[in-house]
């Protein structure tokens, strides 16, 4: 299993901040660079426990389908989704929000696994784990862009 994790203040209160990231609509924007849309599951609004969407993007040139449900939230502090369907062989996002001087100090912990064993954890530390990493930072700039 590869971990990691991001950190970064935004502007703005925990509640604030926990509602924009669990918005369809500003994930979809901030994935528009690699297409990303609902195929199933809600397509607009705030996510809730329980909520089920699967998501259609492209990565590596190839368009992947991922499903994914919404739980253990605990609204404006934590929220988790994890992959149910996909091209992971495990994937859990922890989203935790938290006062911070001049905000939100809001924490994301990717904890994933790609499938086919060692050539799988070979995948994820050469290409993986920087790609993540790129595609969520990409999704936090538009939230701090929202409360510029």
């Amino acid at each position: 299993m590869s971990t990691f994790v991001l950190e970064r203040v935004i502007p703005a209160p925990p509640e604030a901040v926990f509602d924009l990231s669990l918005d369809v609509g500003l994930h979809v924007a901030s994935q528009s660079s690699r297409g990303e849309r609902v195929v199933a599951g809600p397509t607009a609004g705030i996510l809730e426990e329980g909520d089920q969407v699967t998501w259609s993007a492209q990565h590596f040139g190839i368009r992947f389908r991922m499903s994914s449900i919404v739980f253990d939230v605990n609204r404006p502090h934590r929220f988790r989704d994890r992959q149910t369907k996909g091209p992971f062989g495990s994937f859990l996002h922890t989203h935790e929000f938290s006062d911070a001087d001049g905000g939100t100090l809001m924490r994301d912990t990717i904890e994933f696994r790609s499938p086919l064993g060692p050539l799988g954890r070979l995948v994820d530390a050469i290409v993986m784990r920087h790609h993540l990493i790129a595609v969520i930072t990409e999704r936090n700039e538009a939230i701090t862009r929202h409360f510029a």
